[in-house]
């Protein structure tokens, strides 16, 4: 498999390579191409600032029919399951603009800088694979720090397009563009040779079992609900290693260090208390957004990660509205600085579930690409956290690879299972129990190799639910045998006989005991050993 067609346009220079030459040069600029059958790079030189407006690479790939692809989406939360070759990917083309601008719905994922197509037609970051059968062929890029490798499927045309995301960037010297590898082998083979190759080291932390307060009261949290579910552990004889306290204790998103009235006695209280019940204490933050009347934005505004022409960055209609802070700040790095050192050293928590980190990328600055930043992010969280473990969230995977404990890997789950019907037709990252759990199976291949993948809760309960019991199994029963992570926000005090027990069976679960994974348009069948049995799971995809 070589290239078909280069293409490269700056605001200096045009050029077309063929697959003929391997380095050329126009201006004073030069360019360096390896090509072969498993490998492509691509590295600019320049000797004076050059702005780039468009890069990208094309080449064949012969699609057959009953392929299956998988196209690795933007963030945590965006929907990435294998699809067909006559799949398509959801977009905001149909919502009214209108909409879409008074409530930021194209922030949370890549609507504003990528092409959504009809069918035959997706697009992925990173890495992607086409699977037939058992056999897997992996196109995985090695340079995602230089700015994000978008990968675009056409099965129309037969073709596989690279594209940098890279609009707009300003750079002198070298700039690596793509490195792209291409694997093949079964699902093990190709991906431990592609982190091999990425040198990330194997995730070593355990499987977490805990709790997390945000799907039950929501916002709605108190020190009496905390103590609440902390009692009912106790009375369970349940002793799970996490215990974490999510979003609904602070003023508002971005004020960390000022808490609400239903905290009156601050968070360290709360962390003492968790310890005491011999849990890890956890705690939600969403350290790289503000949210609009928070009083962060109020006495900051200059805090506020803002375009060229000044305009603040709103990050999406969570909350009151949110913006983006700009990281690049040394007074946002000091406040975050004194957040962290509070949080973790003065209030004792170990483990910090870091929340909507996108919002630090959300434009690309001249000087950096919408990856680097990224990547500057997650160091910077990586420093700050010490040797509190980190949760991620909401954020694009490659730079969280090997960078955080354990990330989400779908978007939140819902208390029905497709989500509300009014967020259905927006963008790909919308609550929905059932698109979280595709993404838990088919984001299966980054649990142990990038970090401990977190599927987000599973929930028994049966008041202040709408899932069926059938569907609150399933999607149990599908975290247990593919997470790194088994939360809950259930009080499982309150928890019957039958509930115990199946609470029990879930806690032996575990990948080794996943026997197979059969995917085909509109289905998936999972096999899996539950103690001597053998177990057939059946899940819609539709």
């Amino acid at each position: 498999m070589k290239l078909a067609n280069f293409k490269l346009r700056t605001d200096e220079f045009s050029c077309t390579w063929n697959g003929s030459d391997a380095s050329s040069q126009c201006g004073r600029v030069r360019w360096e191409i390896e090509n072969s059958a498993a490998r492509f790079t691509l590295r600019l030189h320049s000797d004076g600032e050059t702005t780039l407006r468009h890069v990208s690479a094309a080449f064949d790939f012969p699609f057959e029919k009953h392929d299956m692809l998988f196209l690795n989406g933007y963030q945590s939360w965006t929907d990435s399951r294998e699809r067909g070759v006559k799949g398509s990917m959801h977009s905001l083309a149909c919502v009214p603009k209108l909409l879409v601008e008074k409530y930021s719905l194209d922030r949370y994922g890549d609507n504003r800088f990528v092409r959504y197509g009809g069918a035959g037609q997706q697009h992925g970051f990173t890495y992607a694979y086409v699977r037939r059968g058992k056999e897997f062929a992996l196109f995985g890029s090695l340079a995602e720090e230089s700015g994000f490798t978008i990968l675009y499927f056409d099965t129309l045309r037969n073709t596989i397009t690279l594209e940098k995301d890279c609009v707009g960037h300003h750079f002198t010297g070298d700039y690596p563009v793509f490195d792209l590898v291409v694997l093949k082998g079964t699902e093990d083979e190709v991906f431990d040779e592609y982190f091999r190759m990425l040198g990330i080291a194997p995730a070593k932390g355990k499987r977490l079992t805990g709790y997390t307060s945000w799907y039950n009261l929501y916002e709605g949290i108190s020190e009496q609900s905390i103590e609440k579910d902390l009692r009912g552990f106790a009375e369970s004889g349940k002793r799970p290693d996490v215990f974490q306290i999510d979003d609904g204790y602070e003023n508002a998103v971005g004020d960390w260090l000022v808490m609400n009235e239903r905290f009156p006695h601050g968070m360290k209280q709360a962390a003492d208390s968790i310890r005491k019940a011999g849990m890890l204490p956890g705690i939600w933050l969403a350290p790289f957004a503000a949210e609009k009347k928070s009083i962060l934005v109020r006495e900051h505004p200059d805090w506020l990660l803002r375009d060229e022409n000044g305009r603040a960055q709103p990050g999406g209609c969570n909350w009151s509205g949110f913006y983006g802070l700009d990281i690049y700040n040394p007074e946002v790095r000091a406040y975050l600085q004194k957040v962290f050192d509070t949080v973790v050293r003065d209030w004792g928590y170990g483990l910090l579930k870091l929340d909507f980190l996108y919002a630090a990328c959300l434009i690309p600055r001249r000087d950096k690409t919408r990856a680097q930043v990224m990547y500057d992010g997650m160091r910077l969280l990586r420093e700050l956290s010490g040797d509190a473990l980190i949760l991620g969230c909401g954020v694009p995977l490659a730079p969280a690879f090997g960078m955080v404990d354990y990330c989400r890997i779908g978007c939140d789950m819902t208390l029905n299972w497709l989500g509300e019907a009014h967020m259905r037709p927006l963008h790909r990252e919308v609550p929905s129990t059932r698109s979280t759990l595709l993404n838990t199976v088919f984001r299966r291949h980054l649990d142990g190799r990038a970090f401990r993948n977190d599927p987000d809760v599973f929930l028994l309960r049966d008041d202040n639910m709408k899932l069926t019991p059938e569907q609150r199994e399933t999607l149990a029963t599908i975290n247990a045998l593919f997470g790194g992570v088994l939360f809950t926000s259930d009080n499982v005090g309150a928890y019957d006989e039958k509930k115990r027990a199946f609470y029990e069976r879930l806690e032996a679960l575990g990948p080794r005991s996943v026997i197979d994974v059969k995917t085909s348009p509109g289905k998936l069948v999972i096999y899996y050993r539950d103690g001597h049995e053998t177990r057939r799971l059946v899940v819609s995809m539709k």
